[in-house]
């Protein structure tokens, strides 16, 4: 029989089941099952206790149903399955992989000894070529240190000879010169002897010199033959180490040669036990697809059902709530009906129930009456029918009358009485801030007016005198200060403009370095002869000045003296030469610091008024 036919379910689950048993029969045993599927291999057989069988595959079952737990278990065991495969695959292939890297490793070290090894051999080539060189050269080095040896022995024997007959001349000398002579002998015949006697030595000088540059160039040959017997050594010692390296290379290239072949064969190791593993993980993750699937469909019916059966609860406990919340509103009905009205509920449902008619509302009452006035024949408004919505509008319509009438306060005379001493304590104070503010206000206005006045006079004052100071310290130029904002003085700057003689700036930041410090010099001036002081203290201000300049500076400080004492701080000699008295620091020769002073002018003749400190 067909398994569809044998299964119930709800409707809207009828097309998922019916897809799920399409073309499974259920058959009596397994017999039957292996008969059936072979006769019609489209067709999927099931037995009572559980066994399914296809064309080329079969799984084995019970009869009982498996649970929730052991469906879960199986689950739980193909996924332990599956990440064990997982995790040997991974294994696996983090073997391959350090096995491929070793191997490349050791293709590389291969690759490089066989490079080694042939510049190796390119090296004891030309290291035997050089040898073969060096040993023409000791060769040749060799003839001719023993031609030069030759050499010297005879210029040794030529010199021995010479020596000799210059011995015996010498003797020949001294016997003639010690035989008594009647008379000297001919001085042609002394000449000749004095000639010999010079060619001989020259001859023996000549000799010497000749033993000496042949013993040198034997003693360099010598040298240069040692030293080529040590480099043919070296080369020698250095062939033989690139034998040995040679050698070493090459068993390192057979050795690399072996490991690769055992890395090669442990590869293919490695290739078919991952053929394996991916195998075995493939037909666990087929299982584990299955069971997945069967899972799903399961947690998808239990999700139904539940989602289901919390609906069911919702509406249950909805419809409890409900009427928790009727019965609760009644119970509130009936004991505001008692307290507030002192009606019970059955009076009050027997007097204004749905079956009572609905007396006329107050505003049909005032719009019948209106309309009588007006002479309107109107028919008089009359009780009528429960009309819930009408009833309902009514009800809102006195709540938000009554609402709007508010509560009654028995304690409004007491606040509004507090209330009002409140206020008539606040305007009291209003009042007395408005004439503190008036009282500032003009409190203000007079200072601004005399911060004005001052200001303005000041102003007036050092703007007269910079134009005279400017016009004594450029002689020709011109000089004044202006009001950036001449119609509020309490607000305003001042800009200074400066005129040098020959120049079009006025800008006081267009000038030369001497010019502003010059300029700044004649609006400090300017200042103190606007509002003098009893004395000024000047640091170093003609720093910057040439001879011209400091002179008039020098002549404007001697103005300044005459009313008031001056301290300046200057290295100038010219400053020092107007100053009454000198006074500054000098270093003895033990290193310690002394304060000097010095009177250039006589206190007789008038109080100090300048003093100059360097």
């Amino acid at each position: 029989r067909w398994a569809v036919e044998l299964v119930s379910c709800p409707e809207p689950l009828r097309a998922a089941v019916e897809t799920a048993l399409a073309r499974v029969a259920v058959v009596p045993d397994l017999e039957v099952a292996e008969r059936l599927v072979t006769e019609h291999p489209g067709i999927r057989a099931v037995t009572p206790a559980g066994d399914v069988l296809g064309r080329d595959w079969a799984a084995g079952g019970s009869s009982s149903s498996p649970s929730a737990l052991e469906v879960q278990a199986a689950v739980d065991e193909a996924d332990q399955r599956a990440g064990e495969a997982t995790a040997t695959f991974d294994r696996l292939e983090a073997e391959l992989s350090e096995l491929r890297a070793v191997t490349a490793g050791r293709q590389a070290e291969v690759d490089a000894t066989l490079a080694a090894l042939n510049e190796s051999d390119a090296r004891l080539n030309a290291v035997a070529e050089r040898l073969a060189q060096l040993a023409q050269t000791e060769r040749s080095a060799t003839g001719e240190a023993e031609r030069l040896e030759q050499a010297r022995r005879a210029a040794e024997q030529a010199r021995d000879a010479d020596l000799a007959g210059l011995v015996e001349l010498e003797e020949r000398l001294r016997l003639a010169e010690a035989e008594p002579t009647e008379q000297e002998p001919p001085t042609s015949d002394r000449d000749a002897r004095a000639e010999r006697v010079a060619a001989a030595r020259q001859a023996e000088l000549e000799a010497r010199l000749s033993v000496r540059t042949l013993e040198e160039r034997v003693r360099a040959l010598a040298g240069r033959a040692e030293q080529l017997l040590r480099s043919a050594q070296a080369e020698r010692q250095a062939r033989a180490r690139e034998e040995a390296a040679r050698l070493a290379r090459a068993r390192g290239a057979r050795i690399a040669a072996a490991v690769e072949t055992a890395a090669t064969a442990a590869l293919a190791e490695l290739d078919r036990a991952l053929s394996r593993a991916a195998e075995l993980r493939d037909v666990v993750q087929a299982t584990r697809a299955e069971r997945e699937a069967t899972l799903k469909a399961a947690r998808t019916a239990v999700r139904e059902l539940g989602a289901e059966l919390a609906r069911l609860t919702d509406e249950v406990h909805r419809d409890e709530v409900a009427r928790a919340e009727q019965r609760l509103r009644i119970e509130q009905l009936e004991t505001r009906a008692a307290d507030e009205f002192g009606i019970e509920a059955g009076a009050l449902l027997a007097d204004y129930g749905s079956d009572q008619p609905v007396p006329p509302s107050a505003q049909e009452l005032a719009e019948w009456a209106l309309a009588c006035d007006r002479g309107e024949n109107v028919i008089s408004p009359r009780p009528g029918p429960y009309d819930r919505r009408t009833v309902e509008r009514r009800a809102a319509r006195a709540e938000r009358e009554l609402a709007l009438l508010g509560k009654v306060n028995p304690l409004a005379l007491e606040e509004f009485a507090a209330l009002e001493e409140r206020h008539q304590f606040l305007s009291t104070q209003l009042e007395d801030l408005k004439n503190t503010r008036r009282d500032l206000l003009t409190v203000v206005r007079e200072v601004d007016d005399r911060i004005v006045e001052v200001f303005s006079a000041a102003y007036h004052d050092v703007a007269r005198e910079f134009e005279l100071v400017f016009a004594t310290l450029f002689p020709g130029g011109e000089g004044r200060l202006v009001l950036t904002e001449p119609e509020d003085m309490l607000t305003t700057g001042i800009e200074v403009e400066a005129r040098p003689p020959g120049k079009k700036v006025k800008r006081l930041s267009l000038l030369s370095g001497g010019e502003r410090s010059l300029t700044a010099v004649a609006m400090l001036v300017a200042i103190f002869r606007a509002r003098p002081s009893p004395f000024y203290v000047l640091d170093e201000v003609e720093a910057a000045l040439d001879d011209v300049n400091l002179g008039r500076l020098v002549g404007l400080i001697g103005e300044l003296r005459s009313s008031s004492q001056l301290i300046v701080i200057t290295h100038q000699k010219r400053t020092m030469e107007v100053a009454d008295a000198l006074y500054g620091v000098a270093m003895r020769g033990d290193g310690i610091s002394q304060v000097i002073s010095q009177r250039l002018r006589d206190g007789a003749e008038e109080p100090e008024r300048v003093a100059a400190a360097g």
